[in-house]
Formats: structure tokens, sequence, C-alpha cells
């Protein structure tokens, strides 16, 4: 009778999953530099080699889990709100989406938003999902508005919605330092900070500047 392990055969598409999984808490706690491919296949319960067979070099990885970890969290925005529903509420559904994606996947909040942003060249990567979702959030904005019967210019709406997306980021990294605190509830929060001026900016009411 041998004594080694034995490893149950899962699908590919399982196995690579449990890597990135086990590669994003890694990534989320060392950071990319310090984190180690040793490290990532223990936790995974693999070998090394076959990290590198399934899912490439380190920096591949780390590449593998932005885009998954971005893909999760675009996704839930976009599917959370009914095209048909009241512009504050699709929005609001929106932000619910992020925020719960952020309090469920803090790991993968980290590395999206903490890793990312300071290490080239994954700045890159970072800045074209930023892109993304703000793009996701002007056209929620855009369809809302036009079924309430208005049009709002190109320009007002991509301002609105890089505003709504910094903000939110911001707010995102304080949840994920608070694990006590409510994602919906921290969602309604950044909805009454941002929205009561938004609403103002899309309806064509702006501030006018004193005159110096």
């Amino acid at each position: 009778m041998s004594s080694s392990p034995t490893f149950r055969r899962l699908p590919r598409a399982v196995r690579e999953q449990q890597m990135l999984d086990a590669a994003v808490r890694v990534f989320s706690r060392r950071g990319y530099h310090a984190a180690s491919m040793d490290e990532i296949a223990e936790l995974a319960g693999i070998s090394k080699p076959m990290v590198y067979a399934y899912l490439g070099t380190k920096e591949e990885l780390f590449v593998a889990c932005l885009h998954r970890e971005g893909t999760r969290m675009l996704e839930a925005i976009a599917g959370a709100a009914a095209p048909d529903l009241p512009t504050d509420e699709r929005l609001w559904r929106g932000l619910r989406a992020f925020f719960g994606f952020v309090g469920a996947h803090r790991d993968g909040w980290a590395v999206l938003y903490r890793q990312a942003r300071g290490s080239q060249p994954f700045a890159g990567e970072l800045a074209a999902m930023r892109t993304r979702m703000v793009e996701v959030v002007a056209g929620m904005l855009a369809h809302a508005l036009r079924a309430d019967g208005r049009e709002v210019g190109e320009t007002d709406l991509e301002v609105v919605a890089y505003a709504l997306v910094g903000a939110s980021e911001s707010l995102a990294d304080w949840l994920a330092d608070h694990p006590e605190a409510d994602p919906e509830q921290t969602a309604t929060r950044m909805m009454s900070v941002a929205w009561l001026g938004a609403a103002q900016l899309l309806a064509g009411t702006t501030w006018p500047p004193p005159e110096v």
C-alpha cells in the first residue's frame, strides 16, 4: 500500500478558479512583488509547476486575477438594475451591487484598487477597467434618462459618471477596511451624498461661479 497522498482530479476550469482564489488572497496580503508562487501553490493545494502550466508567470497570474475580479465587479453592477426603473433607483441599485461586491470580495478589491494601482504594467489594466466602469455608469444614466423623456449632454453624463465612480472608489476603500460596515447602508450613504447634486446637474442646473 502506498502512503503517498492522492489528489482528486478536477476539471481544468475548476482547478484554475482554485488557483485564482489562492492568488487573489496572497496578492491582496503580500502585494505583487512580495507574493511568491510557492505560497500561492501551497494555498491552492497544488504544485508550483502546475500553476505555471495553467496560468503562466507571476505577472500573467496577476493579470488573470485582475481580469476575473474586474469582470465580476462590472457584471454585478451592469446586471443590478432593470432598465425600466427610475434613474435614481437604477443608480442606487448599481451602487448597492458595487459595494456588495467590495464587502463580499475584500481581497479582490485590494488586488484591483490597491495592489494594481502602484505597480507597472498593471496600472494600465486598472485604468482600462475604470474606463469601462465609467462607461457602464454613463450608459445606465443615459438609458434611464431617455426613458424619462430627457436628453442630457454627453459631457455632463461623462462628468457625473467619473465623479460617481471616483467617489465610490474612495468610499469602497473605507468599506474594505471596516468589515463591520453594512455595504447596503454604505451604498445609501453614497447615494445621498452624490445624487442630490448629480440630479440637479443632469436636469441642467449648475452652480454659477462668482465673478472675480
